[in-house]
């Protein structure tokens, strides 16, 4: 079992940043891909980024790209979501996810999720 937990979220005028972390408690944390993932109201969850178990491999949604990096240290088992040049649309919670090994963009093919963080981006 794996146990996830988000931080770091907050209020943020268009055009900040922030910086969310994800702490997992597997002492196995180095053997999961994670991913981010956001849910704005009334919307589907949807993928952000994802990297891979050795940080090798790292996927972002076309949405993001250019301004969102996924990182992480897993001597401190914890993995990053650095957002910048932030959008009133990127407005969400933000969901932390892990599964065994390798990337994927696909919600389902995740097995653990922390509870979330709220971002907001004012105009």
């Amino acid at each position: 079992q794996v146990q996830l937990v988000e931080s770091g979220g907050g209020l943020v005028q268009a055009g900040g940043s922030l910086r969310l972390s994800c702490a997992a408690s597997a002492r196995t944390f180095g053997y999961y891909a994670m991913g981010w993932f956001r849910q704005a109201p009334g919307k589907e969850r949807e993928f952000v980024a994802a990297i891979s178990w050795s940080g090798g491999s790292t996927s972002f949604a076309d949405s993001v790209k250019g301004r969102f990096t996924i990182s992480r240290d897993n001597a401190k088992n914890t993995v990053y979501l650095q957002m910048n040049s932030l959008k009133p649309e990127d407005t969400a919670v933000y969901y932390c996810a892990g599964r065994p090994w390798e990337v994927s963009t696909k919600l389902a093919e995740y097995p653990y999720w922390g509870q979330g963080t709220q971002v907001t981006v004012s105009s």
